[in-house]
């Protein structure tokens, strides 16, 4: 079994925590990562591109000029694409980029980086993470205890609103619940900070 650091808030060790196998000590598959990645940046795409074609521009109703006899080419309306002003030929228009992969790929890059993360020692695990009053100096304060000054992940337990409100204006932190641990927020930060029982909810989901 992997085993890795516990902390306390205050940054004092609190002994050893076992971590599951199956998601915190595999081989990467760096393929199921990438598909997992482009698949989360697609799905942030809003999507919302639009141009008019030649029936949405305004004018052209008539013909500009007869079929025959004038000596210029032949023209159906002054807004067909190759005019100066006319409608835009095969432009894109609103659409979804959101596609999704069989669960066993996304859970397979989510325990790839994880273990990536413990093989670095990139992975932080404290027993909890808790605050009387949402207050940015005292996160502050455990980032500088646990020794984290670069790009950090912090996983919290669900409906921890005190943390939550205490990291937002903090930059370089992420803070996500259980619930939304994903791949591109893990790739995104050097180093990951999770609390106890989140770190077992995730063992659970994945293993």
């Amino acid at each position: 079994m992997t085993s890795v650091k516990l902390f306390k808030q205050d940054g004092s060790e609190n002994g050893q925590i076992e971590l599951n196998d199956d998601v915190f000590a595999i081989e990467p598959n760096e393929h199921a990562v990438y598909d997992v990645i482009v698949q989360q940046r697609a799905s942030l795409r809003q999507g919302t591109h639009s141009v008019k074609n030649r029936s949405a521009v305004r004018g052209g109703g008539r013909k500009p000029w007869r079929q025959k006899g004038t000596g210029r080419a032949r023209q159906g309306s002054i807004r067909s694409p190759q005019w100066v002003g006319g409608g835009r030929a095969f432009g894109p228009t609103p659409r979804s980029y959101t596609y999704k992969l069989p669960r066993k790929v996304r859970r397979l890059a989510l325990r790839s980086v994880l273990s990536e993360k413990v093989a670095n020692e990139n992975l932080v695990v404290v027993d909890a993470l808790s605050f009387d009053a949402p207050k940015t100096k005292a996160f502050q304060e455990v980032l500088a205890n646990l020794n984290v000054d670069t790009k950090v992940l912090v996983v919290i337990d669900k409906d921890n609103e005190n943390a939550e409100l205490s990291a937002r204006n903090i930059a370089n932190v992420t803070l996500v619940d259980e619930n939304n641990v994903n791949v591109l927020d893990l790739v995104n930060n050097e180093k990951v900070i999770i609390t106890q029982s989140a770190l077992s909810k995730v063992e659970e989901v994945l293993a």
